[in-house]
């Protein structure tokens, strides 16, 4: 059969990586509504490259290489099957006599994490520990509390062999990184949207490396990749706004191009200087409408290179939707973005924040409106989960004192 879009793009490079960005346990939901979706004759294809995707009988075999997931992404796996999760927020409050909402939700939020690191960790022993990486994420409300999430990220790592920390890119989160590669913790730096960020967690992973081969720590199943939030770096209301300031009209493809912009200058920076680091490609959206044909550039622009890309679903289906329609080229990565887009979003200090690597210094990362708003979403999930298994205990609670 026809190969998937998926390996389609992965073609363009060996080293070019695709994750699963959501929890793994909601992959099989998902599978099925793809395939109802899909066209009366395309329906048993559809079926053969989705289990090619993600292999639930042979997950070695998978085509996707890791999974990312964040709270909101946790939130919803943990919502999606209740009768199953309600069961086991009781087991565990059973188990916990004295655990608080916070402390059942993280607890919780644990058991995500360690159910999705089982289901890829057949692929991690195939590749010898180079694939299947499962990251959780630390508390995003506490972006700011170094010693508190040294603490979170050693209980995180402690899960599995395969789990990789998610670790924000505040000010604060550099020298997480930093800790976290001296003891050979692999890393995934979350909240990231400017050059001034990915290359201070780039510096950090690499003094970390150099600090656990000083002390003899075994680095050999280390990785970090450092993720760029493309679409929530370009969507923030402030650009527009000191566009419009600045005399500047800018144009959903501009937009684009200036996103593009940022991850290729990162990922030249990553390869030109020898980090040890891999940049990550997320929030990805579909577009522009050219010539009345629609794009996906998020995805078409980096073809070829030696990246990651993590896919949620909504990011997924439109992608199988555009099919064949879409253009991967192995040397996509290396084209230049057009000049005229780029001068005009360089007109705007965010602009110039966001491309220039020196465009802000690291008291400034943990106030760019694009770390704010994310820091923000995530931070409300994360008290979502606990609502929701503080409901759960309550009720069960009253149950028992009832009876």
């Amino acid at each position: 059969m026809a190969d998937s879009v998926i390996e389609r793009l992965m073609k363009t490079n060996p080293t070019l990586e695709v994750w699963w960005d959501s929890s793994p346990l909601v992959y099989a939901p998902w599978m099925k509504s793809m395939i109802e979706r899909a066209p009366a004759g395309q329906k048993e294809e559809r079926a053969a490259q989705l289990a090619r995707l993600f292999n639930a009988t042979d997950p070695a075999k998978s085509v996707f290489r890791g999974c990312t997931t964040n709270p909101p992404l946790s939130l919803t796996a943990v919502k999606a099957d209740p009768q199953k999760w309600d069961a086991r927020i009781r087991e565990l409050a059973h188990e916990n006599p004295d655990a608080d909402a916070k402390r059942l939700s993280w607890l919780v939020y644990k058991d995500v994490i360690r159910k999705g690191a089982a289901m890829f960790h057949p692929l991690y022993e195939a590749s010898n520990r180079r694939y299947g990486w499962v990251s959780g994420q630390l508390d995003p409300r506490l972006f700011t509390e170094k010693e508190i999430m040294y603490k979170q990220a050693d209980d995180l790592a402690s899960i599995a062999p395969n789990v990789m920390v998610k670790v924000p890119a505040s000010q604060q989160g550099v020298d997480v990184v930093r800790y976290l590669t001296s003891k050979a913790i692999s890393t995934n730096v979350t909240t990231c949207f400017t050059m001034p960020q990915i290359a201070a967690v780039a510096r950090a992973a690499k003094e970390g490396y150099d600090i656990g081969v000083k002390n003899k720590v075994d680095m050999s199943g280390w990785r970090a990749v450092i993720t760029h939030m493309l679409g929530r770096l370009i969507e923030r209301k402030q650009l527009d706004e000191q566009a419009e300031y600045c005399g500047v009209k800018l144009t959903e493809a501009d937009k684009k191009w200036f996103g593009a912009a940022v991850f290729k200058r990162a990922c030249k920076m990553i390869r030109d200087g020898g980090f040890p680091s891999k940049m990550l490609l997320c929030s990805v959206r579909p577009g522009p409408l050219v010539a009345g044909k629609q794009r996906y550039w998020d995805i078409e622009s980096f073809g070829g290179g030696d990246v990651v890309f993590t896919l949620p679903p909504g990011a997924l289906t439109p992608l199988f939707d555009m099919g064949d329609d879409l253009d991967f080229r192995a040397d996509a990565i290396n084209e230049d973005v057009p000049c005229a887009a780029l001068e005009k979003v360089l007109k705007t200090p965010y602009g110039k924040q966001a491309y220039d690597p020196y465009g802000l210094s690291p008291d400034q990362f943990n106030t760019h409106p694009a770390t704010l708003f994310t820091v923000d979403e995530f931070s409300k999930a994360a008290a979502g989960l606990e609502e929701y298994v503080a409901k759960i205990h309550a009720s069960s609670t009253s149950t028992a004192l009832a009876s």
